[in-house]
C-alpha cells in the first residue's frame, strides 16, 4: 500500500509537498491577472470614408460591395455595419471563440481587396482600413487646461502629435482614437459672391491649388553619369508643398490684362483649422480632448493600464504650462479591486474552515492535519494553471475559494479514522495504517467522481466552454493535489501528531459533545425508521424530485450577474436632425444634473458621438460616468442602482431630448451595454420606412410589458434632409457637365479634399468648403455657380431643384440586412432570460418581410440554453459509469446518483429566497454540487458495502455506514459551507458574481448533506434488494444478504 511507504518515511512525503508548494510559488509572481479568460468573441474591424456622401449612398456603394464578399469569412459569427451621414463606413466582423485573430484579419484583408474594384474612386483615394480591434475601451485619457489657454482643437491635436503614436507602440493596445476627431487641415472657407464677382467657380481654385500646391523632385546637378572632371553634386531644392498660411495666400488663381492677379485670399478666407468639427469633447464640464484606448483582442488588460500610466508620467514631463491629464475612466480599476475581493474571500474562507475543523477535531495537532493541505493545494495548482496557460481571474480564483472545501475533505477522512483506531488502543503508526486501508478507496472513488464531474465540461466550444473549462479545472487540478496529499502527507502526518483525546476538555468542547451526541442518536434514530419505510421514503423522494424539476424550469434565466462596475453610460438622442450646438446644451444641463448628484466623481461626454451605433451624428451624444470608489458607496442609496434610478428621475425631466443611463456589459467588448440587444431586419426589402414602423411598434409594446424597460432604438429613417434634383437633360442642353455640378455641390457644401500640405512632422489635408454663411439655409445651394462648355457663368439654380425629403442619418446593417438595433434592459424582479423570451414573443407578430437576430451578449445567452443541460447530464452519467467501474456493479452507483438532484433543491430554493436568475455562475455551481453531493454518498455506500462484506444484513449495514459517517460527512459539509459562505454575503467591486456562485453552492451544499444523510442508507437498502431479487437469490439470513452485491 502506498500510503504505508509514506508513513514509515514521513520525510520523504513533507520533500514532495514542499516541491509541490514552491513550484507554486514560483508561478504566483508570473501568473498573468485578468477580469475573465479569453472569452470574448476576437473582431476584425473595416472602415473607410465617402466623403459628402450620405448614409444611404454609402450603404448602397461601399457597404453592399464589401460586406457581399466579407459574408461568411472561415468562423465569422456574425458582422454588423453602420453607414453615417458623415460619409463614415465601419464594419465589425465578429468570430468564434479561439479564433486566430492574424489569420482572420489576413482572410478579411483578402475579401475587402476583392470588393475594391466596385467602390467609388473617392474612396479608394481615401484608404480602407482592416484591422483587428477588439470593441472594449480600456480607459479614457483626458487632456484638459485648467486657465483656458488651450480649446479643443489644441488639445484634440496635442494629443495626436504627441500621444498617440507613442501609446499605440505599447503592447497590448489595439487602437487609440482621439476626441473630438479634428487633425489639423488648411481650411480654404470659399466666399461665393467673390468667386462670382471675378468670374471664377470652384473648379478654377481647385485647379489652381493642384498646381501651386505640390510636392517636387527636383533631382540633382552633376548626378552620374557626368563627364569626367565634375567636382561636386548639388541636391535642387524648391518649393513644392507649401506649409504656411501665408503661402496658401498668395496662391494665384487667375491673372487678367493689365497685371491684375486675383489670389487666394482675395476669394476665401484661409486658415489652420480642424478637419472636422463634427464632434465635442468634455471632462466634468469643461472642454477637453479625449483619448480612447482600445484594448488588442487577446492582450492583459491590467498590464495595458500599468504601461499606459507609467507611458503618461513620462510624457507629462514634456506639457507645455496650462496642460494638463487626468485618467478619470479605466475599467481596470474594477478588475483589481474584484480580484482583490475575491483574494480576500480565499482568505475568509480558509480562516473558517480551520475554525470549523478545530472545533469538530477539538485538538491542534489534529486540525493542523487537513489545514495543512489547503495551502500545497492551493499553491500547488497555480503551478499547473501557469503550465496550461490560465490567468488569475474571477473563475479561476472561484475555482480556488470552492476548492478549499474540498481539498478539506479528504484529509478530514485521514484523519477522522486515524483518531477513531487510536481511541481504540492502536499506536498513531498503526491507526494511521489501518485508516488508510479503510478510507484509500473512498479517497480515490471520490477524487474520480469529482474528475468525471469537472474534465468533461472542460471542452465545450464557446464562450461558456471557456468558462467552465479554467473554472472546472481549477479545481480538479485542486483535487488531484488533495487526494495526492491524502495518501501521502496527510497520512504520514496523522502518524506523527495524532495523540489520544484528553480526558477532560474544557466546558466549550463537552458542550459540543454533548449538542452532537444528542445529535448523532436523533440521526441513528431517524435512519433506523427510513430504512425500514422504504416504500414511504422512495414516495418522498419522489415528491421531492417532482418539486425540484418543476421549480427548477420556474427558475427565471440569465447569463452572467449585472456588475457594479464603477461607471455607468448615458446615451443622448435629440430630435431629428438637431445641430451639434444644440446637443451641447443637452449636455450642458446634464453637466449640471452629475454635479448635484450624490456618488459621482468625474464624467466624459463626447458631443456627436453614438455610443450604441459607433457613429457620429449631430444630435446625439455619449456621457462616461464614474462612480466614487465603492468603499465610499457603502449605502444602499449609492449603490449602481440606486446612482442609475436617481439619473433616470432627472434625465426624464430633460424635454430637448431623450436621455437614457444604464450599466455596462457584464463581459467587457461583448456588447456596449448592459441588458439586451436585438437586431430587427429588413429581410423582404420593403424598405427603411416600413423598418422603422416596425420599430417603433417594438419599442412601444416592449416597454408596455412589466418584465421590459428602457427599450430604445436610435434608428431614424425619417430624418428631415434635403434632396438637390439635377435635371441632367437640361444640364447636357447648356452644354453644362454634370462632374462640374455635383463637384460644385461637393466643394461648396461636402468639404472637398484637394490634397496634402507638411506640418509639424506630418502630412495633412488641404479642404476646401463654403464659408459658414453661405451654407446656412437649402436657398444658398441656388445661389451658386458653375462653367459650361464655353466658358459661361451658369448659376445652379437653373439646373437643380432643392426639395425637402425625410431620409436616414444612419444605416445599420447586420448579416448583410439593413437592420435596427433594439436596446433595453429586464425590469425590476424580471432576469434577462425571461427578458429575450418576451421580446421574441412579440417579433413572432412581426410581417414575414422583418426578422431578427440576437447580437453581443444576448446572442450569447440563447446560445447558452442547451449547453447547460448537456454538462450536468454529462456530468451525472460519467458519474454513474466511473462508480459502476470501481464497484463492478450497476445498481451501487444509482445508490449514490440519486441523492444528486435532491441537491438541486437547495439550490432552488436558495435561488428563489435572494430573488437570483439561473445564471452561468449558478449552473457552475451546480456541476460542482454532482460531484460534491456524490462524494456524501459514496462514503456511506462504500463503509455499508464494507459492513456486508463483514457479513452483516443489508439494513445494519446502511445503518452502520450511517452512523460510522455521520461526524465525518457533517465536518466535512460544514467546513465547505463555511469555505463558501464570504461567497454569499460578498459586497464591493465583482460581489454580484461571488453572490451568485455562492449562493448556489451554499444552499445545494445544504440539502446534499442533509438528502445524503437521510436518502442514501434508503437508496443503498433498495439497490440491495433490487440487486438481489435481480439475482433470484432468496435472502435467508446474514449468508444470503452477504452474496448480494
Amino acid at each position: 500500500m502506498i500510503s504505508k511507504f509514506f508513513i514509515e518515511r514521513p520525510i520523504f512525503a513533507s520533500v514532495i509537498s514542499i516541491v509541490i508548494v514552491i513550484a507554486g510559488a514560483v508561478a504566483v509572481g508570473v501568473l498573468p491577472i485578468a477580469q475573465y479568460p479569453e472569452i470574448t468573441p476576437p473582431t476584425v474591424a473595416v472602415s473607410t470614408t465617402y466623403p459628402g456622401a450620405n448614409a444611404r449612398v454609402v450603404a448602397e456603394t461601399v457597404a453592399a460591395p464589401i460586406e457581399q464578399e466579407v459574408n461568411g469569412v472561415e468562423n465569422m459569427i456574425y458582422m454588423s455595419s453602420t453607414s453615417a451621414s458623415d460619409g463614415s463606413y465601419n464594419l465589425t466582423v465578429s468570430f468564434d471563440v479561439g479564433t486566430d485573430l492574424d489569420m482572420a484579419q489576413v482572410l478579411v484583408q483578402n475579401r475587402v481587396k476583392l470588393a475594391e474594384a466596385k467602390l467609388p474612386e473617392e474612396v479608394k483615394r481615401q484608404g480602407i482600413n482592416t484591422k483587428k480591434k477588439s470593441t472594449n475601451i480600456v480607459l479614457i485619457i483626458s487632456l484638459f487646461s485648467p486657465d483656458g489657454r488651450f480649446d479643443e482643437l489644441y488639445l484634440s491635436n496635442y494629443a495626436t502629435l504627441r500621444l498617440r503614436d507613442v501609446l499605440s507602440r505599447i503592447d497590448g493596445v489595439g487602437d487609440v482614437t482621439v476626441f473630438p476627431q479634428s487633425d489639423y487641415s488648411m481650411r480654404i472657407w470659399l466666399n461665393p459672391p467673390k468667386l462670382k464677382s471675378r468670374d471664377l467657380t470652384t473648379e478654377d481654385v481647385l485647379a489652381a491649388l493642384r498646381e501651386q500646391n505640390v510636392q517636387v523632385a527636383a533631382g540633382q546637378i552633376g548626378q552620374p553619369p557626368a563627364p569626367a572632371g565634375q567636382s561636386f553634386q548639388y541636391t535642387v531644392n524648391v518649393l513644392g508643398r507649401l506649409t504656411e498660411i501665408e503661402q496658401f495666400d498668395d496662391i494665384i488663381i487667375k491673372t487678367a490684362e493689365g497685371g491684375r492677379i486675383t489670389r487666394l485670399k482675395d476669394i476665401a478666407r484661409i486658415e489652420l483649422g480642424g478637419k472636422s468639427y463634427d464632434l465635442t469633447s468634455g471632462l466634468t464640464g469643461q472642454p477637453s480632448a479625449s483619448v480612447l484606448i482600445y484594448q488588442l483582442p487577446g492582450a492583459n488588460a491590467l498590464n495595458v493600464a500599468k504601461q499606459l500610466y507609467a507611458t503618461m508620467e513620462d510624457l507629462k514631463t514634456y506639457f507645455p504650462e496650462g496642460l494638463q491629464y487626468m485618467i478619470p475612466y479605466d475599467t481596470t480599476i474594477f478588475v483589481e479591486q474584484s480580484i482583490q475581493e475575491v483574494f480576500v474571500t480565499l482568505f475568509q474562507a480558509a480562516a473558517l474552515v480551520f475554525l470549523v475543523l478545530f472545533i469538530f477535531l477539538q485538538d491542534w495537532r489534529a486540525t493542523v492535519v487537513p489545514a495543512v493541505t489547503i495551502p500545497v493545494s492551493l499553491i500547488g495548482t497555480l503551478a499547473v494553471m501557469l503550465a496550461m496557460g490560465f490567468s488569475l481571474n474571477m473563475l479561476t480564483l472561484f475555482g480556488l475559494v470552492l476548492a478549499i472545501g474540498i481539498v478539506v475533505d479528504d484529509a478530514i477522512v485521514v484523519v477522522e479514522a486515524t483518531a477513531t483506531n487510536i481511541e481504540q488502543g492502536l499506536t498513531a503508526k498503526e491507526a494511521a495504517i489501518k485508516a488508510m486501508n479503510e478510507v484509500s478507496g473512498p479517497v480515490v472513488a471520490t477524487t474520480l467522481v469529482l474528475l468525471a464531474v469537472f474534465v468533461p465540461s472542460a471542452f465545450l466550444p464557446g464562450i461558456t466552454g471557456q468558462m467552465y473549462r479554467q473554472f472546472a479545472l481549477t479545481i480538479a487540478i485542486s483535487t488531484i493535489f488533495s487526494s495526492i496529499n491524502a495518501l501521502t502527507l496527510s497520512p504520514a502526518l496523522a502518524a506523527l501528531l495524532l495523540r489520544p483525546s484528553k480526558k477532560r476538555k474544557n466546558i466549550f468542547f463537552r458542550g459540543f459533545d454533548a449538542v452532537f451526541r444528542k445529535t448523532e442518536n436523533g440521526y441513528s434514530a431517524l435512519v433506523k425508521t427510513f430504512v425500514r419505510r422504504t416504500a414511504i421514503m422512495l414516495l418522498l423522494f419522489s415528491g421531492l424530485l417532482g418539486l425540484t424539476g418543476w421549480q427548477f424550469t420556474r427558475l427565471p434565466t440569465g447569463f452572467l450577474p449585472i456588475e457594479d462596475q464603477g461607471y455607468v453610460m448615458a446615451s443622448i438622442q435629440l430630435p431629428d436632425a438637431a445641430s451639434l450646438e444644440r446637443s451641447r446644451a443637452v449636455l450642458d444641463r446634464i453637466d449640471g444634473i452629475l454635479k448635484k448628484t450624490p456618488g459621482i466623481q468625474d464624467w466624459v461626454s463626447l458631443g456627436g458621438y453614438s455610443l450604441i451605433d459607433g457613429t457620429n451624428a449631430s444630435n446625439m451624444a455619449t456621457v462616461f460616468i464614474i462612480m466614487k470608489p465603492w468603499e465610499e458607496r457603502t449605502s444602499p442609496d449609492l449603490s449602481m442602482a440606486a446612482i442609475l434610478a436617481n439619473l433616470q428621475r432627472q434625465f426624464f425631466q430633460i424635454q430637448e431630448a431623450i436621455v437614457f443611463a444604464f450599466p455596462p456589459p457584464a463581459i467587457p467588448g461583448l456588447g456596449v451595454a448592459g441588458g439586451f440587444q436585438m437586431q430587427l431586419e429588413d429581410r423582404g426589402g420593403v424598405g427603411l420606412a416600413e423598418l422603422q414602423q416596425m420599430v417603433h411598434e417594438l419599442v412601444q409594446a416592449g416597454n408596455a410589458q412589466s418584465g421590459l424597460t428602457n427599450l430604445n432604438s436610435t434608428f431614424r429613417a425619417d430624418v428631415p434632409q434635403l434632396f438637390a434634383e439635377v435635371d441632367r437633360t437640361k444640364a447636357k442642353t447648356m452644354q453644362v457637365p454634370l462632374s462640374s455640378v455635383f463637384n460644385t455641390l461637393q466643394t461648396y457644401l461636402g468639404s472637398y479634399y484637394v490634397n496634402d500640405f507638411n506640418k509639424f512632422g506630418r502630412t495633412w489635408q488641404v479642404k476646401v468648403q463654403a464659408d459658414h454663411q453661405f451654407r446656412m439655409a437649402p436657398d444658398d445651394i441656388r445661389r451658386l455657380d458653375m462653367r459650361d462648355a464655353a466658358g459661361n457663368m451658369v448659376p445652379i439654380g437653373t439646373l437643380v431643384n432643392v426639395d425637402q425629403i425625410l431620409g436616414p442619418q444612419t444605416i445599420l446593417r447586420y448579416n448583410l440586412y439593413p437592420s435596427a438595433s433594439i436596446t433595453g434592459e429586464a425590469a425590476a424582479g424580471s432576469s434577462s432570460g425571461q427578458a429575450l423570451n418576451l421580446m421574441e414573443q412579440m417579433a413572432r407578430t412581426l410581417p414575414a418581410s422583418m426578422g431578427y437576430e440576437w447580437t453581443g451578449m444576448s446572442y450569447q445567452e440563447k446560445k447558452v440554453g442547451s449547453e447547460a443541460i448537456m454538462v450536468f447530464v454529462l456530468a451525472i452519467v460519467l458519474v454513474f459509469l466511473v462508480l459502476a467501474a470501481q464497484y463492478e456493479s450497476w445498481t451501487n452507483p444509482v445508490a449514490v446518483i440519486l441523492v444528486v438532484p435532491l441537491a438541486v433543491l437547495g439550490t432552488v430554493v436558495a435561488l428563489v429566497m435572494r430573488g437570483f436568475d439561473n445564471n452561468v455562475y449558478t449552473q457552475i455551481g451546480i456541476v460542482l454540487l454532482i460531484g460534491l453531493a456524490s462524494k456524501n454518498a459514496i462514503l456511506i455506500v462504500e463503509f455499508a458495502m464494507a459492513e456486508r462484506e463483514k457479513g452483516k444484513g443489508i439494513l445494519e449495514a446502511a445503518m452502520d455506514a450511517a452512523q460510522l459517517r455521520f461526524r465525518p460527512i457533517l465536518m466535512t459539509a460544514i467546513s465547505s459551507i463555511a469555505g463558501f459562505m464570504p461567497l454569499v454575503v460578498a459586497a464591493g467591486a465583482g460581489a454580484a458574481s461571488r453572490q451568485a456562485i455562492g449562493t448556489a453552492v451554499v444552499g445545494g451544499m445544504v440539502a446534499a448533506t442533509v438528502m445524503s444523510l437521510l436518502f442514501t442508507p434508503v437508496f443503498y437498502v433498495v439497490m440491495q434488494k433490487i440487486s438481489g431479487f435481480r439475482k433470484k437469490k432468496p435472502e435467508t439470513g446474514l449468508t444470503a444478504e452477504k452474496e448480494a452485491v
